[in-house]
């Protein structure tokens, strides 16, 4: 049975340092993955693995925003905030499984994409948009899921996807609820009652159909059991290729058009 937690709580599970990375659930849920690296056009972002793999022995695109085991990894990972060229060696990989017609699996885990002076000089927005604007019009079955964070454009470039999944404990928003607090109420201390007010759980999202599916975590986080979260979300991916890779490319595309279009009909009031 879940555990009955506060979006606080969650968020604190979801920010665990030793909560599952992506190159966790890879290591167990993919053989034969070769990581392949670089944008061709500034360099390789190590906060974004990205490569080849098979799942249950069918060939697939995998990428993960990777965040470090530790204080000397998440240095070289950037704590898992994306550069520019990451989202491009992201697009790169993923032009690549459509013109050899691979299924795209995402794994997101990123507070946000990284706002500094450089990335913004080499086109930190333009590169999420041009993601957005081309995994929109992908003609290859897309999965996304959500494994800890995600925060803001930078968890969104990876998650335009024909699903998206989250994990029991993982979070989902625009931005923080530190920033939430600080920027509406102007006081970062009241982060915990920005967490509920922003419905940031993946029970929340679920019920409002931003997600599509839940997949449970052991009680106190993934990081009590990896191998039984890795089992469960290779036996859904799985299940659901299949499902959607019956489709016709104009299925998959009206769908996945028709998915996103939705929200715009969300009545907030």
């Amino acid at each position: 049975m879940s555990e009955v937690l506060s979006a606080w709580e969650r968020l604190m599970i979801a920010r665990m340092a030793d909560r599952p990375t992506a190159l966790d659930y890879i290591d167990r849920i993919f053989t034969s993955f070769v990581e392949l690296h670089g944008d061709r056009s500034f360099g390789d972002d190590k906060s974004i693995v990205s490569g080849i793999g098979l799942l249950d022995g069918e060939p697939v695109t995998i990428i993960g925003i990777q965040r470090g085991r530790d204080i000397k990894e998440n240095i070289e990972r950037n704590f898992g905030s994306p550069n520019p060229e990451g989202y491009r060696k992201a697009l790169r990989h993923m032009k690549m499984a459509e013109k050899f017609n691979r299924p795209i699996i995402c794994l997101v885990d990123t507070k946000g994409a990284f706002c500094g002076v450089g990335a913004e000089e080499r086109g930190q927005g333009e590169a999420i948009a041009k993601n957005l604007m081309e995994m929109a019009g992908m003609n290859v079955p897309m999965i996304s899921i959500i494994i800890g964070e995600g925060g803001s454009g930078g968890a969104l470039a990876l998650a335009l996807a024909d699903r998206v999944w989250m994990l029991e404990n993982s979070i989902y928003s625009i931005l923080s609820p530190e920033g939430f607090a600080s920027i509406l109420w102007k006081d970062s201390k009241r982060a915990k009652e920005a967490a509920e007010v922003m419905k940031i759980t993946s029970l929340d999202l679920y019920k409002m159909g931003v997600i599509d599916k839940i997949i449970k975590e052991p009680v106190g986080g993934a990081q009590k059991d990896v191998d039984f979260v890795s089992i469960s979300i290779k036996e859904n991916l799985v299940k659901e290729l299949k499902v959607l890779k019956e489709k016709t490319q104009e299925e998959l595309l009206e769908f996945r058009y028709r998915r996103f279009r939705k929200y715009g009909e969300f009545d907030y009031i």
